[in-house]
């Protein structure tokens, strides 16, 4: 059973997996899933139709707008946005209040173990790779291979994280998790876990 605060905005049509807990002033919106064993913090926000996969957290007051889609075990840092707005405008050309019909909502897909720093901000549309991490206060606006670190305004490959998250280790023709020794190979830009 899902727990979900007193103070917690929960839709009727949200969907929330087995021991998922939802804390105090967080929104999870109409048609939202998530997933089973997730954690969704003080004040965070899923938009409407978002999808989180299984063992997902959201921190403190991460935004994730929707038509967003997160698979099993990514992490959303506290204040992280990920945006669905290419060109936002309150108005259209004609001075008149956009209504939801005036623009196309685009999204965020974060790959499997990926996590989000805090305060970093990822502007729809990009695709977060698998196990990428994306540091603190970055602004990613281009897509982010599996595997990557990247940093900055805007952000740039910096380096290569392993499934346990610490930056890898070059070895010969092979990068190393000093954590949990897994080897990868780098090939034309992507890395791949060995064996």
């Amino acid at each position: 059973m899902a727990f979900t605060a007193d103070t917690a905005d929960v839709a009727e049509t949200a969907k929330l997996g087995e021991g998922t807990k939802v804390w105090h002033l967080a929104q999870v919106r109409e048609n939202a899933e998530v997933g089973a064993n997730c954690i969704v913090g003080r004040g965070a926000y899923i938009g409407p139709g978002v999808q989180v996969g299984d063992n997902c957290k959201l921190q403190n007051h991460a935004l994730v707008y929707e038509p967003a889609r997160l698979a099993a075990g990514v992490f959303i840092g506290p204040a992280a946005v990920l945006t669905n707005d290419t060109y936002p405008r309150a108005v259209n050309p004609d001075g008149s209040l956009k209504s939801a019909s005036d623009w196309e909502a685009v999204g965020v897909t974060i790959d499997e173990g990926a996590a989000i720093g805090a305060r970093a901000v990822c502007i729809a549309p990009v695709r977060i790779g698998a196990w990428a991490t994306v540091a603190a206060g970055a602004v990613v606006t281009k897509d982010v291979p599996a595997h990557a670190l990247v940093a900055g305004v805007p952000a740039r490959r910096i380096g290569w994280v392993g499934r346990a998250g610490a930056p890898l280790r070059e070895d010969g023709d092979a990068w190393v998790c000093p954590q949990t020794g897994e080897r990868y190979a780098e090939s034309g830009g992507e890395l791949s876990l060995i064996g």
